[in-house]
């Protein structure tokens, strides 16, 4: 498996190409319809995901020592941020999750070309993400521990 850091290198170059804000939103449509749609089990309300613009839902699993991601919405766009999302962290050990930084989200220009509501529902799916990680490996945050902001992959 290629490393975080080149998958989203890749993302980055692939992205380059893709200037303004409409023609990025098509690049996530394309992305959104290009995602698998996963079984109907994932929209359930246990999978939700608060403070996202559409409905989203994810629902993060461990499996032989990686994490495994499945994530759907109902809306086009959305499904396109997922389908990056999942490219970066789907199969990734709970530490790359969990220390990982995703660069690729600004190097790309994604957040920024993002609506505000849209912007807090990437933040949002980060999170659960992450949560679910910790969850799976029975490492909840401690509170002297910094919590990592669910975009930038700093201390808050």
């Amino acid at each position: 498996m290629p490393s975080m850091a080149s998958v989203q290198e890749e993302i980055v170059a692939e992205m380059a190409g893709v200037e303004g804000n409409l023609e990025q939103y098509g690049y996530l449509v394309e992305l959104g319809r290009a995602l698998k749609v996963p079984e109907e089990s994932i929209r359930q309300e246990a999978h939700a995901v608060p403070g996202c613009q559409s409905q989203v839902w994810i629902r993060a699993e461990l499996g032989g020592g990686r994490m495994r991601i499945v994530a759907d919405s109902d809306a086009m766009i959305t499904r396109g941020i997922i389908a990056l999302l999942l490219r970066v962290l789907d199969g990734r050990t709970p530490a790359e999750i969990l220390e990982g930084d995703l660069f690729f989200l600004d190097r790309t220009g994604l957040k920024t070309h993002l609506s505000p509501a849209r912007g807090n529902g990437l933040a949002a799916m980060v999170r659960r993400i992450r949560s679910c990680t910790e969850e799976a490996v029975g490492a909840p945050r401690s509170a002297s521990q910094p919590a990592r902001d669910s975009v930038r992959g700093s201390a808050r």
